[in-house]
């Protein structure tokens, strides 16, 4: 059966060109022209191998691995970055991602057959037997049947800091935040999460309480799916088992990430980072807007300060016509113009 390939290129000459020189090579190939498209047929299509180019409209390459990467359906697709910048820093960024290899523009036929073969044999021969077929997806549905549904309002809490963990949860619907809370009552946003995500799984496996919160950010469908319902089913299918580590290996580099940006982002950068992280996480990106629904409060504990600090920040975004207000309602002008911010 023929290996399929999904290329996500906003340049028509070259994604025409490398589908071309794949369905040559025997290779079946589904095209992409940004990545919010690239994100829907991966979820749809399940490929066997990413070809990704990172400078797009709409989501950029990183974004696309970010949100393959946090959902397991789609989490150990191997992962190849096409671009042409060659800087070290951008390599190295992908790389630290997540992603599996790197191929700079223009590269030649021999180059790229020799990267997805390499990459292909590769996944087969380390063990990684949770390549999303349609036997992986029959495991994940049944998993997700052994749960029970909720339905939560909005901010309405899930779990508490020092709990012990008793379910995993799979959000259905809506939107679900993870936090932790601070004795002066500060918040720090943890993780985002939307329709398709696993999560408190974490405290499972190392079998401890939790040390974070969760709460929805909109009304929401929850599943909860008891502890020993979970952990029997790791045991029994070695898939599942591979991309619930794939997915702890991607939250410990974002929370890696945090603290940097913390450390050593201003305040102006992270607001403008935490803007596009809702944007690009809820999939409300289109061309180059988007509108997103979040209050003060829960803006200010991803970007990790007070919520005044956050209105004056958007107020001068909104006076520098990068946003535009109405209510808890954020109008991005320009996603891009955002990731420019460097202070």
């Amino acid at each position: 059966m023929s290996k399929k390939v999904l290329i996500i290129e906003d340049n028509d000459d070259i994604r025409e060109s490398t589908a071309e020189i794949l369905e040559l090579a025997g290779y079946k190939t589904f095209t992409a022209i940004n990545g919010k498209i690239g994100v829907e047929l991966a979820i749809k299509n399940h490929p066997d191998i990413i070809l990704c180019d990172i400078m797009m409209p709409e989501l950029d390459g990183y974004g696309v691995l970010y949100l393959l990467h946090k959902n397991p359906q789609t989490a150990s697709i191997p992962f190849i970055f096409i671009t042409a910048k060659s800087e070290r820093a951008d390599m190295r960024k992908g790389m630290e991602m997540g992603a599996d290899d790197y191929l700079t523009k223009p590269f030649d036929d021999i180059e790229l057959l020799n990267a997805i073969e390499g990459r292909l044999k590769k996944s087969t021969t380390s063990g990684n037997f949770n390549q999303p077929n349609s036997d992986t997806q029959t495991l994940f549905a049944d998993l997700i049947k052994k749960g029970k549904t909720r339905i939560l309002a909005n901010k309405q809490i899930i779990y508490i800091e020092e709990d012990q963990p008793t379910h995993v949860y799979f959000v259905k619907k809506g939107q679900v935040k993870t936090y932790k809370r601070f004795k002066d009552g500060r918040e720090l946003s943890s993780a985002l999460y939307q329709p398709g995500d696993f999560f408190g799984y974490e405290s499972l496996f190392t079998e401890t309480a939790y040390e974070d919160n969760a709460a929805t950010l909109a009304d929401s469908e929850i599943i909860l799916i008891p502890k020993t319902e979970f952990t029997d089913y790791l045991y029994q299918h070695q898939p599942m088992s591979a991309a619930f580590i794939r997915l702890l290996s991607g939250n410990i580099r974002d929370k890696e990430n945090q603290m940097l940006q913390l450390a050593y982002f201003s305040v102006r950068k992270r607001v403008a980072d935490a803007l596009i992280q809702v944007a690009e996480k809820f999939d409300s990106i289109a061309d180059d807007k988007s509108t997103i629904k979040i209050s003060r409060d829960d803006l200010a504990a991803i970007v990790g300060t007070a919520s005044e600090t956050v209105s004056r920040m958007l107020a001068d975004f909104k006076e520098e016509k990068l946003i535009e207000k109405s209510g808890n309602a954020i109008k991005i002008c320009s996603i891009n113009r955002l990731k420019n911010i460097k202070h």
